[in-house]
């Protein structure tokens, strides 16, 4: 006899020899010993993972010679050495009748198999008809043979095989038994694949059997004739071929991972340049831009799984070592980041499939996962909005007075104010507690804090003069009373800057201290000051008054702040994913290590008094006095985190 290939040499011959369908698996065999076999099956699921195999180890159980119990056969399980049992395995059962329904799928031919069926068996105890790919058997078909279906003869039992089940009619399927079975799992096919090269002899790198179980993408017969492949080009060692990693991704044409994590990484770093360039080496190397696109969308989605379920997470199905590569991708990133670049990647690689121009879409489709990164979340921008209304109106009426004297600091200043203007008339109020005609409406802010850096201006005129940069700065002349996001009082910090003249910028506030990370560890104090200032100057201020009352902890590699009187919803909300990409920023400044975990702190009562007092006579203050307010408080019997002041003049 020739070569035999490993799917056949390695078909299973036993329902135990079946992997990864053992929900199918166990019911056959109750049911073999119970006697309670029904006279059709339908078996489905994807390619190549025991459908067909399965049908044939149920004939050769039903039509087994041996009796259960006995030493031949101790269980349901077939003997497999009787007559019945050796002529089913090879193929020439006079009574297991197996049909290829994608070439007989015509009503004549399934009119003669009814007719053949009314015949009893010529030698065994059953007469099996295998149906494989019955999804492809035609309507007329189907219909011609619905009443032997339903009412077939005792010695009759049909078994379909499809990867289609919805194909069938539904009169087919509630006649018989249906089982979908279930994608091989990588730790099975890797398994077999380590006992199949030991069988066979070959020396084999774990990675490469890692390879070829991922590249089998749950079918087990993909896996094997893939391995087939790759034994037959691998070099010889003393007379043995060697499987090695490198061999398989020449054989299949894929790129190592690391190539993909190396560019996620110039993606997070924002490296447009580093980005076309290793996209480069890769295509001038000879791989075809669909090709990388669909290992990038594969790495992605796994990058993906690690950052939902942690890197030992079941919806991983690779190796060790690629499940620590996807993790360390995944730190790179949040969940949003990665969602958003999935779709991209994913619309680029549909986009590939009938453009002529591949490789220009591909490099197109990678800098949009870069320019991607700088989009604002949707929270933020509508923070940005509110608060650059608020600071035009103020540009707009605000008239100079002297800065009233404070002597209590606060803890996240951020104040912006324009030179004196003539006053225009106030438009109406959106706020709720403005324009009312039981409550009179708080004075005009003058004074703005705002959560956007470098984008609001100090004007003169109509001509820009200049821009202000990421730390905040204060005005000579502030007006009477600035507003700013709860809690936080911009017009009572002594000392934050000095002046702003018309024109131009006296002095901008203090730097953080400079950090050098190889002088030790940085004290988290320092820690909290950066990061609460950053999440400040960039307008978090919700994220910034809770980190700064909240306990910071240096846990070994990580740093845990710990936010007092916070559930995790309202923790998710607070601490959002462009405050958690700020934050990292920000530790990675201070050569800090930037894995860090905000968690609730002990306790469920409301955040500490010191930090949720607003500002008296601030439109927090208004806000809080108002009987609307204070009358929904009593009602919901809930407490009032932050004010918002939609306004505008």
């Amino acid at each position: 006899m020739g070569y035999q290939v490993l799917a056949r040499k390695y078909r299973p011959q036993r329902f135990a020899d079946v992997a990864g369908q053992d929900h199918v698996t166990r019911t056959l065999l109750n049911a073999l010993a119970q006697n309670r076999m029904a006279h059709g099956y339908i078996f489905s699921g994807h390619r190549g993972i025991g459908k067909t195999t399965i049908a044939r180890i149920l004939a050769m159980a039903l039509n087994c010679r041996s009796a259960v119990g006995s030493a031949e056969r101790p269980t349901p399980e077939p003997c497999g050495q009787c007559d019945s049992c050796t002529e089913i395995r090879i193929g020439s059962a006079v009574d297991v009748i197996e049909i290829d329904a994608a070439t007989n799928r015509g009503i004549d031919e399934i009119r003669e198999l009814r007719d053949a069926a009314r015949y009893s068996p010529a030698r065994d105890r059953y007469k099996i008809y295998i149906l494989d790919e019955a999804h492809q058997i035609t309507e007329a078909a189907f219909n011609a043979l619905l009443k032997t279906l339903e009412e077939p003869p005792a010695h009759v039992i049909f078994m379909m095989a499809t990867t289609e089940p919805e194909n069938i009619p539904q009169t087919i399927r509630s006649r018989c038994q249906h089982f979908s079975f279930h994608a091989v799992r990588f730790d099975d096919i890797l398994a077999q694949l380590r006992m199949i090269a030991a069988e066979e002899q070959v020396q084999a790198e774990d990675a490469a059997l890692a390879l070829l179980a991922e590249a089998g993408d749950g079918s087990m017969r993909d896996a094997l004739s893939i391995m087939d492949q790759a034994i037959a080009s691998a070099p010889l060692q003393d007379g043995r071929p060697v499987l090695a990693a490198t061999q398989i991704r020449e054989l299949m044409g894929s790129v190592p991972n690391a190539v993909f994590e190396r560019l996620l990484e110039a993606v997070a770093a924002g490296q447009s340049a580093t980005l076309m360039e290793e996209l480069n080496v890769l295509l001038n190397a000879g791989h075809s831009p669909s090709s990388l696109a669909r290992q990038m969308v594969r790495y992605l989605r796994n990058t993906l799984m690690a950052k939902l379920g942690g890197e030992q997470t079941e919806l991983l199905q690779i190796s060790s070592d690629e499940r620590a590569r996807a993790a360390r991708t995944a730190m790179l990133f949040t969940e949003e980041d990665l969602t958003r670049n999935l779709q991209i990647v994913l619309r680029t690689f549909d986009d590939l499939n009938y453009r002529q121009e591949q490789r220009f879409h591909l490099e197109l489709g990678l800098l949009k996962l870069i320019h991607a990164q700088r989009l604002l979340p949707l929270e933020e921008l509508l923070s940005g909005v509110a608060s650059g209304a608020g600071l035009r109106g103020a540009a707009a009426t605000s008239s100079p007075a002297p800065r009233p004297a404070s002597s209590a600091p606060r803890a996240f200043p951020s104040a912006v104010a324009a030179p004196a203007t003539p006053p225009k008339p106030a438009a109406p109020s959106l706020s709720p507690f403005a324009d009312s005609a039981s409550v009179s409406a708080p004075p005009a802010p003058t004074a703005i804090a705002t959560p956007t850096p470098a984008s609001a201006l100090a004007t003169q005129g109509n001509t820009p003069v200049s821009k202000l940069k990421e730390t905040p700065v204060e005005v000579a002349a502030a007006p009477a009373r600035a507003i700013a996001p709860f809690p936080v009082a911009a017009d009572s910090t002594p000392g934050f800057a000095e002046a702003l003249t018309e024109g131009s910028l006296a002095k901008a506030p203090e730097a953080a201290p400079a950090v050098n990370p190889a002088a030790g560890a940085v004290d988290t104090d320092t820690l909290r000051q950066a990061v609460v200032q950053a999440l400040s100057t960039a307008g978090h201020a919700s994220a910034a008054q809770l980190l700064g009352v909240a306990t910071w902890k240096q846990d070994g590699s990580t740093l845990r702040m710990e936010a007092p009187g916070m559930g995790k919803k309202m923790l998710s909300l607070t601490v959002n994913a462009a405050a958690e990409k700020i934050i990292r920023q920000e530790l990675q400044r201070l050569g800090a290590s930037t894995r860090f975990m905000v968690v609730p702190g002990e306790g469920s009562g409301p955040v500490p008094a010191a930090a949720a007092a607003p500002l008296a006579g601030s439109v927090q203050q208004a806000a809080l006095d108002n009987p609307l307010v204070q009358r929904a408080r009593d009602i919901f019997k809930a407490d009032v985190r932050s004010v918002v002041d939609l306004r505008t003049k």
